[in-house]
């Protein structure tokens, strides 16, 4: 396929996806293929995948079908996990021209320029005892955060996850590599950075630097003045990393912590590496150097050997944590996991109404959570769109503020008070002018 055409893209997923599709974007656009939005019948539609859920799979499926019917003649390639786990049940899907997996994606810029639709359906996915190879990404474009990430791959075999499936062995690349990333990211005027990976406290090097020393170097450089840490396992958040983040003038007080459930026999049964008793230790860690501190939870319902016994643990348990809102899963059997083989299934509507109820639960503490900082003064990111007249932000602890839209808000950092939660369970907030010294 000649350059000079056009690509779309549809990311469907992660965090880590959505940093992976940027990069492959930017490859294309190296070999002169322009972005264009979704809906304008791009000559390339470039569809990366998540495989986490029953819904992910179904999902794909639809998007090929939007994408054909948009351009009948574009080509359609099908990048990402799911396309790791089932390349043949992708290559049969009608309207699909390549499926690469967890490595291959990072080549489909190559795969385009000698691509042949009467040799059929191209299929490249190493078997990913072989994905070694650690690729660097990072999101931009899209708003006024980057999520950069800085490890691949997981070693943990939790019983009801794919991912150690779908991409390989944990791998890393340097804080050297890191770091120069860190300096492009800054050069697009981006103010924000989040740190993502599948597991990411398991950042490590052949040269032994670990996640801790991670976090010390980027402490330590000044062309970004804002990094998140996303998801990170609680076995893995030390005490040192915790202090870290307390001390530190750039890394935002917000955690965001998989417990997956309260109750340390399904723990067991999900072969996760800690107890609630060090889940709960880690939480108080936090809240005792940052009580203002933002906390975020995943929760999965529905885990087979969920009795009401074990839910009230869970939800008991969290009742009781200082925690700031959650990301609550219900269950879904996943071919070739070990808790799709286990007894005591939950049937779908218990599995649906427990989600419901912690659901409401992370309404309450989120609210909670807002309304325990109404009246404090705080540093606010404006976001870059505009919604219905309105401006959002968050503060370092993760509050979403909303203003009336003004355009010199955008992608600046500025001083507020918070005011008041609105119905909409936004922050209200009053913009403080910059004081001046005599």
């Amino acid at each position: 396929m000649r350059a000079g055409k056009t690509a779309a893209y549809y990311t469907l997923g992660c965090k880590l996806n959505f940093a992976e599709t940027s990069t492959i974007a930017r490859q294309l656009e190296g070999e002169g293929f322009a972005r264009v939005d979704f809906e304008d019948g791009a000559d390339v539609y470039v569809i990366n995948t998540c495989s986490v859920t029953e819904q992910a799979d179904k999902k794909c499926r639809n998007i090929v079908r939007r994408a054909r019917n948009l351009n009948p003649d574009a080509y359609v390639a099908v990048v990402g996990c799911y396309a790791q786990l089932k390349p043949k049940a992708i290559a049969s899907i009608k309207g699909v021209d390549i499926v690469l997996g967890a490595n291959d994606k990072f080549n489909l810029h190559t795969y385009l320029k000698d691509l042949d639709r009467t040799q059929g359906v191209l299929v490249k996915n190493e078997h990913i005892k072989e994905t070694r190879t650690f690729h660097p990404s990072w999101s931009a474009g899209d708003r006024t955060r980057s999520f950069l990430k800085v490890q691949d791959g997981c070693d943990y075999f939790c019983s009801f996850c794919t991912i150690p499936l779908a991409r390989g062995r944990s791998r890393s690349g340097t804080i050297a590599d890191v770091l120069k990333n860190v300096s492009e990211i800054a050069a697009q005027d981006i103010k924000e950075i989040v740190l993502t990976g599948v597991n990411i406290g398991d950042f490590r090097t052949e040269e032994g630097e670990t996640f801790q020393d991670l976090v010390r170097s980027l402490d330590e450089q000044a062309a970004v003045e804002r990094f998140r840490i996303s998801s990170i396992e609680p076995d893995l958040l030390n005490d040192d990393i915790i202090s870290q983040v307390s001390q530190s003038k750039v890394f935002m007080p917000h955690f965001h912590i998989p417990l997956q459930s309260g109750s340390d026999v399904l723990l067991e049964r999900m072969r996760r590496r800690y107890k609630s008793d060090l889940y709960r230790s880690r939480i108080e860690r936090i809240k005792e150097l940052m009580p203002h501190a933002c906390i975020g939870v995943d929760v999965i319902v529905g885990f087979p050997g969920e009795t009401e016994e074990e839910f009230k643990k869970t939800l008991d348990f969290i009742h009781s944590l200082d925690i700031s809102y959650l990301h609550v899963f219900t269950y879904s059997e996943r071919p070739n996991t070990t808790a799709v083989r286990m007894d005591g299934v939950v049937p779908m509507e218990i599995r649906q109404e427990r989600n419901k109820i912690l659901r409401m639960l992370s309404l309450k503490k989120q609210r909670a959570h807002y309304e325990a900082h109404v009246g404090s003064i705080q540093q606010v990111l404006f976001e870059s769109d505009e919604n219905e007249g309105s401006l959002h932000g968050f503060t370092e602890n993760y509050i979403r503020v909303r203003v009336d839209f003004d355009p010199s808000l955008v992608n600046a950092v500025q001083e507020v008070r918070l005011e008041k939660v609105n119905t909409d369970g936004l922050m209200e907030i009053r913009i403080l002018e910059p004081q001046t010294t005599h």
